[in-house]
C-alpha cells in the first residue's frame, strides 16, 4: 500500500541527531531529561544490539499507562455510561489502528530506528507505528511520571472520544457485516496470554472465511474479542456506527 511504501522509506537505519529528537520532542510536548528512553522507544528489535534495547518492554509498559490514562478520560466524560459501554470505547481508542494513527500524527516514521536489511518491517501493516506510540507513552512515563503520559494521551486521544451516544458492540456489528456477505459467524481464538495472574494480556485473533484475521490486545478474553473484531472492522473500512444518538 502507498501509506506503508512511504513507511518504509521513511524509517531510518542511522543514529538519532540532537535535532531530530528535539523536533519529535515537540511534536509530542515532551521535552526529555533521560533522552536515551525516547530514542529506546524508537528502536525496533532489528536495529537494537539486545532484546532489551528495543522498544519492547516499552511498548508493554505504555499499553498499561495508555489504558488506565483512556479508561479515566472515559469515566469523567461518560458519568452515565455502564461497564460495558465504557469498554467499548475504551477498545475502540486503544486498538492498534488508533495508535499508528497518532504515531503518524506525531510524525514519528522518520525516526524509527531498524537494522539495514530489515525496512520493510516498518510496513507491517502499520503495526510497528502502533507499537512505537505505545513505547512513546511509556518512555514519557518513565521520563516524566505519569502526570506528564497522561497529559500527553490526554492532548493525542481525548479528541478521538465518540460524543455521548451509545457505541454499537463490535463483536455483533462484525456478525452482521459477516452474515450479510452470506460469511459463518466469526471465530476468536486465544493466540496469547502474558503478564502476572492480577494484571493479565490477552491476545485474541477473529477469523472469517475467505477473509485475513484480524488480531489484538485486552485485559480480558472478552475485551481482546471485542478490540479484535472492531479492528477487523476498521481494516475493512467499516464503521462502529452509534446504535442510537
Amino acid at each position: 500500500m502507498a501509506m506503508d511504501r512511504a513507511l518504509a522509506a521513511d524509517v531510518q537505519t542511522d543514529p538519532l541527531t540532537t535535532n531530530d529528537l528535539a523536533a519529535l520532542e515537540a511534536a509530542l510536548g515532551h521535552t526529555f531529561s533521560d533522552r536515551a528512553v525516547l530514542k529506546t522507544a524508537l528502536t525496533h528489535i532489528g536495529a537494537a544490539a539486545s532484546r532489551p534495547g528495543s522498544y519492547q518492554r516499552l511498548e508493554f509498559l505504555g499499553d498499561r499507562v495508555l489504558g488506565l490514562a483512556v479508561a479515566d478520560m472515559l469515566y469523567a466524560a461518560f458519568p452515565e455510561a455502564d461497564e460495558g459501554d465504557l469498554s467499548r470505547r475504551l477498545a475502540d481508542l486503544v486498538r492498534r489502528e488508533s495508535c499508528a494513527e497518532v504515531a503518524q500524527e506525531w510524525g514519528v516514521a522518520p525516526f524509527i530506528r531498524v537494522a539495514a536489511g530489515e525496512r520493510s518491517i516498518a510496513a507491517l501493516r502499520q503495526a510497528i507505528l502502533g507499537d512505537v506510540c505505545e513505547a512513546i507513552i511509556g518512555a514519557v512515563y518513565l521520563d516524566g511520571g505519569l502526570a506528564a503520559a497522561r497529559e500527553l494521551v490526554q492532548r493525542a486521544f481525548a479528541g478521538r472520544m465518540r460524543a455521548p451516544r451509545r457505541l454499537r458492540d463490535a463483536k455483533t456489528t462484525l456478525q452482521e457485516w459477516a452474515q450479510a456477505r452470506g460469511r459463518q459467524i466469526p471465530v476468536y481464538r486465544e493466540v496469547a496470554r502474558h503478564g502476572p495472574e492480577h494484571a493479565p494480556e490477552f491476545t485474541v485473533a477473529v477469523a472469517i472465511d475467505g477473509y485475513s484475521e484480524a488480531e489484538a490486545k485486552g485485559s480480558s478474553k472478552r475485551l481482546a474479542e471485542q478490540a479484535a473484531a472492531a479492528a477487523f472492522l476498521a481494516r475493512e473500512g467499516v464503521a462502529l456506527a452509534g446504535a442510537g444518538a
